[in-house]
């Protein structure tokens, strides 16, 4: 029960370059005068910099435990950021610009139901058949189409099931919104037609069971 956190971390190579800096440039400038001992700190505040420089800093994502109070609400969080980590995984791997643009959005609206529901988990069963049906249908069908495109399927029948999946992945990205959307009213919001129709899609071609 778990979510990604993703924070900043400065490298310590540069404070250890510089430490060692300081050592060496003494051998070179004995710091028994005032001029030396300021050359030698001049010199480790320059290696410090540069290396700074050629060290930017590092973006470290870290495990966090959900924690709503609730643990069906966080397992069912976690399976929903598992799934958008899925997605995100096939949308690298996915050349279609077009197609890649409605997963992103698809991706961009899933992150931010689970962020809603995570404040409020009162809010849960609004995304319940969402988590657990809708999303992971999504994720299938978009590795269904990796690999098609993985394995160089093509001919007519591939050609149209791509041209399928990318209409139909608009509809997709607009209703996963849409369920964003619903969560801030207290209108039921049903998909499960947009899905059913991507479903069918890969279904007809014997590629999704």
């Amino acid at each position: 029960m778990s979510k990604w956190e993703e924070k900043q971390v400065r490298p310590v190579l540069p404070l250890y370059l510089a430490a060692v800096t300081w050592p060496v440039a003494s051998l070179v400038f004995p710091p028994y005068k005032l001029a030396n001992l300021i050359l030698v700190a001049v010199c480790s505040v320059v290696v410090y910099g540069a290396a700074r420089y050629f060290c930017p800093m590092r973006v470290v994502r870290k495990l966090v435990p959900y924690a709503t109070g609730s643990e069906d609400v966080d397992a069912m969080l976690t399976g929903i950021a598992s799934n958008l980590d899925a997605l995100h995984t096939l949308n690298d791997a996915i050349p279609d610009a077009q197609l890649s643009q409605a997963m992103n959005r698809m991706e961009k609206a899933g992150r931010s139901i689970v962020a809603v529901v995570e404040n409020a988990p009162d809010k849960a069963p609004q995304i319940d058949r969402f988590a657990r049906y809708y999303l992971p249908e999504v994720v299938k069908l978009m590795s269904a189409y990796v690999n098609l495109e993985k394995n160089g399927v093509k001919g007519e029948n591939a050609a149209q099931i791509i041209a399928e999946l990318r209409g139909n992945a608009e509809t997709t990205a607009t209703a996963f919104e849409n369920q964003l959307d619903a969560l801030y009213s207290a209108e039921a919001l049903d998909i499960s037609t947009d899905i059913e129709v991507l479903d069918s899609i890969l279904k007809s071609q014997n590629l999704a069971k």
